[in-house]
């Protein structure tokens, strides 16, 4: 008998997405990748090769890239691996040739900046016929390309189907556990990133490790509070798609919003000029955090910086300047 979820199609040809290609081939299943410069995918079909993206990895044998995606949407399940503020408009160019009922999973970890909406919610806007699900955690991709050991959280509101899908893209090196608690794994995902350039601000001005420390645990605080107000569970809260990711990513450079956080803390600008998630994220979540009364500094002075209200010093001193309080 044929496994349920036999074919994977993965919508962006990226450093994520070739990374969950080449997992989702190791677990089995026959994979088709699809990424929309048709000279690029040529020459990833030729050499086996993203290295524009994930230099000196080779594209596992089961990966078919692709231009078509008539043919990507046409699989048992879509990952969706676009940047969060991308996805409204990537998943609505899939809506017309994806079946009803197929799992659409994003991989993105963020808020949409204009209407305030979780990764979900705006599938179930994009794409009503389709069953959305979401997948995050504590995950580099050159780590989980590469085949070394990585765990991540996949949920969707169905538990068995949130079940099923890790099983069918989980293997002895990409665990991933299963979860019905969908805006836990969201926000999550979503409030890392701004606390991660926290945390690089924090390393790019040499404030020790002790900072470093208080960062990511009042950091923490703030994301619970957030998560709590809008129905996640605790235990989703602390588990790999909440304080598991933001370990990982607010403890190396290897995280772009760390890397961002750092240039700003040494007093440059974003390296490369690149925009990260966290970036696009911090202005809406303080201002969701805002509307729901929801005490989240950190994040808060965060957004002040990137939108140039402050200075990384003024910063620094409002933070440290705050009253005495239990700690809770």
């Amino acid at each position: 008998m044929a496994p349920r979820f036999s074919t994977i199609g993965v919508v962006g040809a990226g450093a994520w997405g070739t990374a969950l290609a080449n997992a989702s081939a190791r677990a089995g299943r026959e994979v088709v990748l699809w990424g929309r410069d048709a000279d690029a995918i040529a020459t990833l079909a030729r050499t086996r090769r993203n290295d524009a993206h994930l230099p000196g990895v080779e594209l596992a044998e089961a990966v078919t890239p692709t231009t078509s995606l008539i043919r990507t949407a046409s699989c048992d399940a879509v990952l969706l691996v676009v940047p969060a503020q991308a996805s409204r408009a990537a998943a609505e160019q899939l809506s017309p040739h994806i079946l009803p009922g197929v799992p659409l999973i994003t991989c993105a970890k963020g808020i949409e900046s204009r209407t305030s909406l979780f990764m979900t919610e705006v599938l179930e806007q994009a794409v009503p016929h389709a069953v959305p699900a979401i997948l995050s955690g504590p995950s580099f991709a050159a780590d989980v390309a590469a085949g070394l050991p990585t765990a991540v959280t996949l949920a969707a509101r169905d538990a068995g189907l949130a079940e099923a899908l890790a099983g069918a893209l989980g293997s002895s090196s990409f665990r991933l556990y299963h979860s019905d608690d969908v805006r836990g794994v969201e926000i999550g995902g979503a409030a890392k990133n701004v606390l991660a350039i926290a945390a690089g601000i924090v390393g790019g001005r040499a404030l020790g490790a002790s900072a470093a420390a208080a960062l990511i645990a009042r950091g923490f605080a703030e994301l619970t509070r957030f998560g709590r107000a809008f129905g996640a569970r605790s235990e989703t809260l602390t588990g790999l798609s909440g304080l598991g990711d933001l370990i990982l990513t607010a403890s190396t450079a290897q995280s772009r919003n760390y890397a961002l956080g750092l240039a700003l803390g040494r007093g440059r600008h974003s390296p490369g000029g690149a925009l990260t998630e966290g970036a696009l994220t911090a202005g809406v979540l303080v201002a969701m955090a805002q509307a729901r009364g929801i005490d989240m500094p950190i994040c808060r002075a965060v957004e002040a910086v990137l939108a140039g209200r402050s200075d990384i010093e003024q910063a620094i001193g409002s933070l440290l300047a705050r009253p005495q309080k239990a700690e809770a």
